[in-house]
C-alpha cells in the first residue's frame, strides 16, 4: 500500500494547481462535496475488471483504478471522509445511469468510441481489448464465415452486439442473434448449446473461459472484429471533474504503479477461483500508458494492437 499512497500523494499535488475554493465548484465535484458521497457504477461479472468475489465484495482491475480516483477526488475536495456508494449496472443502463446522476463514474469494461462521446465523457484509456467470439472447440468455428446460419449471442447494450448485427447484414451471414442480459448469461447459452458462439471483448472471454468448469472445452477466435479501448465512464460536459480523474490515472501511469496493478489482475491468481489469466500487457496498452489518451477512434490503437 505504501507505493499506492505515494501515487495518491503525487496526484494530490497535481490537483493543487487546479484547486479552487469550495464556492466555485460546479457539476459533479460540487455534488460530491455537498453529499460527501462518490457513487461508483460497477459490473457484477466482468472478470477481471469489475465483479463480485466469493464474499460478494466488488473487486477488479477497473475497481482498483477507481479507488485511486476516489482518493484523488477526496484530496481535491479537502474532505476528511468520502463515502463510496457502489451501484451495480448493466450495459443497457450505464449511460442512463451516468446521465441521470445515479452514478458519478462507471468502473467496468465500457468501450470509449466516437458515437458514445456524443452523449457521455470518458477518462484516459486504461485497457485495450479486441472483439472476438468464444465457442466450444467441438463446434469447429474459428472465423466469422464459420458462423453462417448459426445462432450467436452477445450482451444487450454492448458495442459487440451492435457490431455483430452490422456484420450480419453486411456479409449476409444469416445469423440468429440473441441479446443476453450480461456476459454470464451469454456464456451460459454457449455452455448449454443454445448458441454456438458468444461475441464479446477478448479479455472478458479469456476470463470467462478460465473460470468455467471445463476451460479446455472452449476456444476464443483468432479473428479480431474490432479494437475496443476501455475507459472510466464520466458525466458529459464536466471538464473539471474529468481533469481530476485523468490526473489521477496519469499519476498512476507515470509512477509505474499501473504495472503492479496490472500484474495483480492479469499475471497472478485472482478471485474467485485463483485462476491466473497470464495475459501480458499488450503493445497497445503500453503505448496508451506511455502517452495517455481519451481517444475514441479505434485507429488510434489499431496498429499497436497487432501484438498482444
Amino acid at each position: 500500500m505504501t507505493r499506492l499512497r505515494l501515487v495518491l500523494t503525487a496526484a494530490a499535488l497535481c490537483f493543487a494547481g487546479h484547486a479552487a475554493i469550495a464556492e466555485e465548484l460546479t457539476g459533479t465535484l460540487e455534488k460530491i462535496r455537498s453529499t460527501g458521497i462518490l457513487t461508483i457504477g460497477h459490473r457484477e461479472s466482468s472478470i477481471p475488471f469489475s465483479y463480485y468475489d466469493k464474499n460478494d465484495k466488488v473487486v477488479g482491475y477497473a475497481m482498483d483504478l477507481c479507488a485511486i480516483v476516489a482518493d484523488a477526488v477526496k484530496a481535491r475536495l479537502g474532505l476528511a471522509k468520502l463515502e463510496i456508494k457502489l451501484v451495480p449496472i448493466t450495459p443497457s443502463l450505464r449511460i442512463p445511469s451516468i446521465l441521470s446522476g445515479k452514478i458519478d463514474i462507471g468502473c467496468e469494461t465500457m468501450t470509449n468510441n466516437l458515437e458514445r462521446q456524443k452523449v457521455v465523457a470518458f477518462s484516459s484509456t486504461f485497457f485495450v481489448a479486441a472483439n472476438r467470439f468464444v465457442s466450444k472447440a467441438a463446434a469447429r468455428v474459428r472465423t466469422l464465415d464459420d458462423l453462417k446460419g448459426r445462432t450467436v449471442v452477445s450482451t444487450i447494450g454492448s458495442t459487440n452486439l451492435k457490431q455483430i448485427s452490422e456484420l450480419n447484414a453486411e456479409r449476409n451471414l444469416g445469423l440468429t442473434i440473441i441479446a443476453a442480459k450480461d456476459n454470464f448469461e451469454a456464456f451460459r447459452m454457449v455452455e448449454t448449446d443454445r448458441a454456438v458462439a458468444h461475441v464479446m471483448d477478448d479479455i472478458l472471454l479469456y476470463g470467462t473461459v478460465a473460470n468455467s468448469s471445463a476451460p479446455a472445452d472452449y476456444v476464443v477466435s483468432d479473428e479480431a472484429l474490432s479494437v475496443e479501448p476501455y475507459a472510466i465512464l464520466l458525466p458529459p460536459d464536466d471538464p473539471a471533474f474529468k481533469r481530476v480523474v485523468d490526473d489521477a490515472l496519469t499519476a498512476t501511469y507515470r509512477s509505474g504503479e499501473i504495472t503492479r496493478i496490472y500484474a495483480r489482475w492479469f499475471l497472478g491468481p485472482i478471485p474467485p477461483n485463483g485462476v491466473n489469466l497470464n495475459i501480458p500487457m499488450s503493445t497497445a496498452l503500453k503505448r496508451a500508458i506511455e502517452h495517455p489518451t481519451d481517444s475514441g477512434d479505434p485507429e488510434t490503437y489499431r496498429v499497436q494492437n497487432a501484438t498482444r
